[in-house]
């Protein structure tokens, strides 16, 4: 049973279990509860912390945990008179002058998040797993930066000065052209693209965007009213001679892309589409907004990386994106957006407009990890990890589902499986639900009708190799389930 789960059981039972007792009477203490439910201190506390917040219980440190002098039956509870509905039909009069129903722009997005019940492998997630995220280096990070003077105060608009200068050498080099007046910290990746898409470009104009690309990136655009237009990409990354077409066919003012470990596809854009690309934008006088995600996830047999196409870039063409989250944690939403001139501007105006700035307290930390040697070995761990979920996923396609998978690169956390023509991956997706693994549809990562059905697959969110095997094992009995 997973953690939540069992807070929001062990909630209701003492919600029961309160309605018994008579106003001031001390609770059971945790380690009681512990050893009658079997449950952990840490969900104790939780679903103490649930209670208080519903104002049902006090807790008074040092003394216990009493029914509060006050008590107002849960909405849940049995005891709770029965609210009347209200009537809610008014909301869809009220929200159809908007541009369509914001769930289904979201519906990708909530399911690259979606976290699978107990039993079920999950191949889907964008993050790894849990043993492979470096808790107790944030841990100990969080507890330095809640000491580090003004670790309260209110940070500048754009950012701590030193986390810029970190992102400014990490993203260009010591001695490239980006300087930490460059950089603007942005709530992680997803909260950077939406600042760059809301400041780049005009409300219902066209955005040039690879295709198949990352369904996050299509929700953007969306969400910000801009009509994405696809790209094909191939083994080298994007056609540049497409590229260019779709500058002049639509007079687009802005291409987005991911060079490295494109997502879904794996593809690296090679150097001479790098210099294409870049000179093909300048000439159309767009920005090209570059989605770094994956540099911090390359593995350990890889070859060198390439640059990033910023580090080469003096005209500011390039609006570059990197993110930490997925090397260090979902809940470490830091990222850097870096651009220079009027750029920079539109993008400090929209962001400070949206959110103010990125919590000081995050950025504090997120200093305390970087500079961390153990930082440099999270990383070098991560990548023989992925390497490692990467290798037992090629094996067992191959023997499984032989044929289905392209090249590969070896970075990233995720592969991209060829279905044969006429294969519904809608309907296949389902079944290896109901056979026990999370994978996920390749439809939702274009940006018009798809040329041929696949799946992501995603070999980092599992927890080791053998469990990347069996998900695809069972992977293997629901297309053959699928498909008669």
């Amino acid at each position: 049973m997973n953690e939540r789960s069992s807070v929001a059981e062990l909630a209701e039972s003492l919600r029961r279990e309160v309605e018994r007792y008579p106003e001031g009477r001390k609770l059971p203490s945790s380690r009681a509860l512990m050893e009658r439910h079997q449950v952990s201190p840490v969900t104790v506390s939780r679903a103490i912390a649930v209670l208080v917040a519903e104002g049902l219980v006090v807790s008074r440190p040092g003394a216990g945990v009493f029914r509060a002098a006050a008590f107002a039956a849960a909405p849940d509870s049995p005891a709770a008179p029965a609210a009347r509905p209200g009537d809610l039909s008014w909301q869809e009069v009220a929200l159809s002058a908007d541009s369509g129903p914001r769930d289904l722009l979201a519906a990708p997005v909530f399911a690259t998040l979606q976290v699978p019940p107990p039993g079920v492998i999950d191949l889907n997630g964008g993050y790894p797993h849990s043993s492979l995220l470096p808790e107790r280096l944030l841990a100990a990070a969080l507890a330095r930066a809640g000491r580090r003077p003004g670790a309260w105060d209110r940070p500048p608009t754009d950012g701590l000065t030193e986390l810029r200068g970190w992102f400014a050498r990490d993203i260009g080099g010591h001695a490239g052209p980006i300087s930490a007046g460059d950089v603007l910290i942005t709530s992680g990746g997803q909260g950077g693209l939406t600042v760059a898409m809301r400041s780049l470009a005009a409300p219902g104009s066209p955005v040039l965007v690879e295709s198949p690309t990352y369904s996050g990136i299509l929700a953007v655009v969306r969400a910000a009213g801009l009509r994405p237009v696809p790209v094909p990409v191939d083994a080298d990354g994007v056609r540049t001679d497409l590229l260019a077409d779709a500058f002049e066919a639509t007079r687009a003012r802005v291409f987005v892309c991911q060079p490295l470990f494109q997502n879904p596809t794996g593809a690296v854009l090679s150097p001479a589409r790098r210099a294409e690309v870049l000179r093909i934008a300048r000439a159309a006088g767009a920005f090209v907004v570059e989605d770094d995600f994956a540099r911090l996830l390359v593995h350990a047999d890889a070859p060198a990386l390439p640059r990033p196409l910023a580090a080469d870039d003096r005209d500011g063409v390039v609006v570059h994106l990197r993110s930490l989250t997925k090397a260090a944690s979902p809940n470490l939403r830091v990222g850097a957006l870096t651009a220079r001139g009027p750029a920079l501007a539109r993008l400090r105006a929209t962001q400070v407009v949206d959110s103010f700035f990125v919590p000081r307290p995050l950025q504090e930390a997120t200093l305390e990890l970087v500079s961390d040697p153990g930082w440099a070995r999270h990383l070098r761990t991560l990548g023989a990890e992925l390497r490692d979920r990467r290798t037992a996923a090629v094996a067992a396609l191959h023997r499984e589902l032989p044929g289905v998978l392209g090249a590969h690169r070896p970075g990233g956390y995720h592969l991209w499986l060829r279905l044969p023509d006429g294969t519904d991956d809608a309907a296949l997706v389902a079944a290896a639900r109901r056979r026990g693994v999370q994978v996920t549809p390749g439809r939702p990562y274009h940006a018009a009708e798809p040329p041929a059905p696949h799946l992501r697959l995603s070999y980092a969110a599992a927890d080791g190799p053998a469990q990347v095997a069996e998900g695809i094992h069972r992977l293997r009995t629901a297309y053959q389930e699928s498909t008669g």
